[in-house]
């Protein structure tokens, strides 16, 4: 058995890893030769391709700089450079931006902040949260909380506290009761906030694509609404955009493209283009105003929380190279088109529905058929390897989500392969 203990794998009967010793924009080189087409961005955080030559530069220079101090009382340029950056690419009102490590981290983040928020407030009540059905928000004892309960999670739900969760309206192409599902979704809501008007901290949510809960899409005007409902009870809105960020919406951030202006909105995976772990949280004023005081005092307001990598110069850096080849590209905007397109070529695949896609994603529904090769997820991603495509479906849900250096040839090609795996 290998030293090496995966992750969401089991040690025991699991196949010997995929030695990869080179990856290239989209393409990953295994060790016997073969190259296979990242349809995944490894797990959605290679935003651009794997090797991109202006973010190892940018790294490496750094490194023969700076490569790590403390955060706690200094600060370096890029960090002080990439707070200033984000803040002016994200929603107007996120102005403080705090590092952590990873995506799960930068969660745990959001919610202490939102209940400390309420404790310097000496709020009453305010102890409680809301959150998606559908949703996922990472794998610590917080992010697990709020995410909805799962596989990943059962063994630790003694250790979890409890948390609200409220009617996502999914849709996808030809879906006719969106509109019916979305009003039922706002009564519920409103009935819950109603019956606890000042119980809840804030509100937790991956704004318009759930991505491990199975790439579950929902429209911007739903967020609007419950955005409308949320501010008329004081709740703070937090936005997980992980996996959303960085164009993944088809806009630099879901909750631009859905017109919300949230109060806290997590940030890593794509944040470093995939080069190295970083991740931020990024607060208004507002709540950033409540941790100010005397520290040490009883009534202390400082948000005592730290990493030891907290702004690591290495990933601030690539971070910043990140966001100029960000800045020099608009396929996040164009990659939707070429979805529906791939989505076209599978109409009428009797194992394949509910077809959706949103900017950098596309994703549909597959069910197992009698007589046909392939009926397991594990055989389904062993069928793709074969075929030279990195696809890891999610359950039921099968999606493609390309790093930019891909091709709209190349995407199609991907599309191809479903067609034919699907087809056994």
């Amino acid at each position: 058995m290998s030293p090496h203990w995966m992750p969401f794998t089991q040690m025991k009967t699991a196949a010997l890893p995929l030695e990869v010793v080179r990856g290239e924009g989209p393409y990953l080189e295994l060790a016997d030769g073969r190259r296979i087409l990242d349809g995944i961005s490894s797990w959605w955080v290679t935003l651009f391709g794997h090797g991109q030559p202006e973010i190892a530069k940018a790294i490496g220079n750094q490194a023969q700089r700076l490569e790590q101090v403390i955060a706690a009382g200094f600060t370096h340029p890029p960090a002080q450079e990439l707070s200033e950056r984000l803040v002016k690419l994200l929603p107007l009102g996120l102005e403080q931006v705090f590092y952590s490590d990873d995506g799960s981290t930068s969660v745990e983040v959001a919610l202490k902040m939102a209940y400390q928020y309420w404790r310097n407030k000496k709020a009453k009540g305010r102890n409680q949260f809301l959150a998606l059905k559908g949703g996922y928000h990472g794998d610590t004892l917080g992010a697990m909380s709020v995410s909805d309960p799962s596989l990943f999670s059962s063994v630790f739900i003694p250790l979890l506290f409890p948390v609200t969760r409220l009617d996502c309206p999914i849709t996808f192409e030809g879906d006719l009761e969106v509109l019916h599902n979305e009003d039922l979704a706002i009564e519920s809501a409103k009935a819950i906030l109603e019956a606890q008007p000042e119980a809840f901290a804030a509100i937790i949510i991956e704004p318009l694509i759930q991505g491990a809960g199975g790439m579950r899409m929902y429209r911007p005007e739903f967020l609007r609404r419950l955005e409308r409902l949320l501010l008329e009870y004081e709740v703070l809105i937090i936005f997980d955009e992980v996996m959303t960020g960085f164009g993944r919406t088809g806009e630099l951030f879901g909750a631009t493209k859905a017109g919300i202006h949230p109060d806290l909105i997590c940030l890593s995976k794509g944040l470093t283009g995939g080069f190295l772990p970083l991740a931020a949280t990024v607060a208004t004023n507002k709540v950033f105003e409540a941790f100010l005081g005397q520290q040490g005092t009883q009534d202390d307001p400082t948000f005592y929380h730290g990493h030891s990598f907290t702004a690591n110069p290495l990933g601030c850096a690539a971070a910043l190279a990140s966001l100029d080849l960000l800045a020099g590209t608009k396929v996040y905007k164009e990659m939707e088109s070429w979805h529906q397109k791939g989505a076209h070529l599978l109409e009428g695949n009797p194992r394949l529905e509910r077809f959706r896609h949103m900017g950098m994603v596309g994703a549909m529904d597959w069910h197992p058929t009698e007589g046909a090769a392939y009926n397991t997820v594990d055989q389904l991603k062993a069928a793709f390897l074969e075929r030279g495509v990195l696809l890891r479906p999610l359950g039921q849900t099968l999606y493609v989500l390309p790093p930019l250096s891909i091709s709209q040839a190349e995407l199609l090609w991907i599309y191809k392969k479903i067609e034919e795996v699907m087809d056994c």
